[in-house]
C-alpha cells in the first residue's frame, strides 16, 4: 500500500493542527493588549481560519469578519474571560494569535 504525499494545503493544515494548544486567557493578556488577538466563532474551524491567514486570503478573512465568524474581542468580553479563567484553543499566525473558546 503506497501513501500519497500530502498536498501543500493539507501539509499546512497538519502542521498548524500540531501547533494548536489550549491556553488560559490570562496567558493571552499581553497579546490582547497589543491588539493581536482575534477570536474565531465556536462553530467555525480554527485551523481553516488559520490557513486562510497564513495564505493571506483576504477575501475569506473579510467575509468571516463581516459575518462574525472571526471577530475582535472587546474589553468586556476580555474581562469576562479573564475573570472566569476561560480556556481557549489558540494558534499563532504572526502577528496574530487566533483563539477559539474551548468547549
Amino acid at each position: 500500500m503506497s501513501t500519497q504525499p500530502l498536498n501543500e494545503k493539507d501539509a499546512l493544515e497538519q502542521r498548524l493542527n500540531t501547533e494548536t494548544a489550549k491556553i488560559n486567557w490570562h496567558e493571552l493578556q499581553k497579546h490582547y493588549a497589543a491588539g493581536n488577538v482575534l477570536a474565531v466563532a465556536e462553530t467555525a474551524d480554527l485551523i481553516k481560519v488559520a490557513v486562510a491567514f497564513h495564505q493571506d486570503d483576504t477575501t475569506k478573512v473579510q467575509a468571516w469578519l463581516a459575518d462574525k465568524t472571526l471577530f475582535e474581542i472587546n474589553d468586556e468580553q476580555a474581562l469576562d474571560w479573564y475573570e472566569s479563567k476561560t480556556e481557549h484553543w489558540a494558534v499563532v499566525i504572526p502577528p496574530f494569535v487566533l483563539v477559539q473558546k474551548s468547549t
